[in-house]
């Protein structure tokens, strides 16, 4: 409802920016500087800009560093060493602190929508960039082009031109650091495990299109106890029910509901492989250089799927996906049969193969005994 709420002001708002005279064009940058990031929204975007806080660090190491964020997506950044100070706009106090100060630069790192555009007009400082994809491009002194065919971290990195940054992509490093009290605990929570190899299960997904049942994800719990790998599934309260129903009989422990944001990513990274669909979570583990088989189908692969060689990306590439443009889906008239055709077979024979691949299947296990135990 809240979302849906935000939605409806936001096109209001829209009308309204549209009218607006456009900011002046300042680019004067001190040492150091005070630099805000705005990033409203879910866990996935947040989690993508740990690459640019990393290259800001880099050529600005004595910069400050504040992120202005909402309640909902804001524990992400307990994984980020380089940010300085975190604050919501959706908790008035810390949102009047943000108007009442004063910045160096300001980087509104949403995609589309204007509320965020507004806040960042609204704040003290004579640099703001983000991206011209509508009328938003008003409220900036240097709008950024979106590329809706690029992978959204190379976008994250545009907003970064204006302050002379041109980092490329490092794939396959490590950019996310997990609490060491986040680590104790998820050390707690694993004792039960008899195995120290394990594969996370993210089942949960934001929207009902992206799920691909909880009752397929038991079936490969299911294969991979054949092996004598258990699972361990992460999420929400929400994702608890399906927890549930993918560990019941012994296959694993059911951690969704019980661990803060943190805490599952510390369980993510003691991991030797998360499987899950296009979800928050999943950029967490790639974040943390954590192996990953990944279920799309409405989301667009070539903008949010992992890259590198411990990333398996499953789509079934119907005509019609991807559908999703600016995070909505529309009504699907096929009940997203572009999950419904993703098999247990494809995705137990990838995990099986990329466990291989990073030596965490035990060694008297093969494919072959799958099928023929099958």
């Amino acid at each position: 409802m809240k979302i849906k709420l935000l939605k409806f002001i936001d096109k209001i708002v829209g009308v309204i920016v549209s009218v607006c005279p456009r900011s002046a064009q300042e680019c004067q940058f001190p040492t150091p500087m005070r630099i805000l990031l705005i990033r409203p929204g879910g866990i996935g975007d947040a989690a993508l800009l740990a690459q640019i806080i990393i290259d800001i660090k880099k050529l600005f190491p004595d910069s400050h560093i504040t992120i202005l964020a909402e309640r909902r997506n804001s524990g992400v950044f307990t994984l980020f060493p380089n940010v300085d100070e975190m604050l919501c706009y959706d908790r008035v106090r810390e949102f009047s602190r943000v108007l009442c100060g004063k910045y160096d630069v300001v980087i509104d790192t949403e995609q589309s929508h204007c509320l965020s555009a507004v806040v960042a007009r609204l704040v003290r400082a004579p640099v703001k960039i983000g991206f011209e994809t509508n009328e938003r491009r008003r409220m900036f002194t240097h709008g950024i082009r979106y590329d809706h065919s690029a992978y959204e971290s190379d976008n994250f990195l545009a907003l970064l031109e204006p302050l002379g940054v041109n980092c490329p992509q490092d794939v396959g490093t490590e950019l996310l650091t997990v609490p060491l009290q986040s680590v104790s605990k998820a050390t707690i929570l694993l004792q039960p495990l008899i195995s120290e190899k394990f594969v996370a299960m993210f089942p949960g997904a934001s929207v009902l299109e992206k799920r691909w049942g909880a009752d397929r994800f038991r079936r490969v719990a299911e294969m991979l106890s054949i092996f004598g790998i258990p699972v361990v599934v992460v999420g929400g309260k929400e994702d608890r029910q399906q927890g549930e129903v993918i560990t019941a009989g012994g296959l694993g422990l059911n951690l969704a509901g019980i661990t803060s944001l943190s805490e599952t990513a510390a369980v993510i990274q003691k991991s030797s492989l998360l499987l899950s669909g296009d979800s928050g979570v999943l950029h967490i583990a790639v974040g943390l250089c954590v192996p990953t088989v990944s279920l799309f189908g409405p989301g667009n692969v070539k903008k949010w799927g992992p890259r590198g060689d411990h990333h398996i990306v499953i789509n079934k590439g119907l005509p019609c996906s991807p559908c999703t443009v600016f995070g909505t889906i529309p009504p699907c008239p096929i009940n997203a049969q572009c999950m419904r055709d993703i098999s247990v077979d494809e995705v137990v024979n990838a995990v099986t193969m990329l466990l291989t691949s990073v030596g965490a299947m035990p060694s008297q296990c093969c494919k072959r005994d799958w099928i023929e135990t099958a």
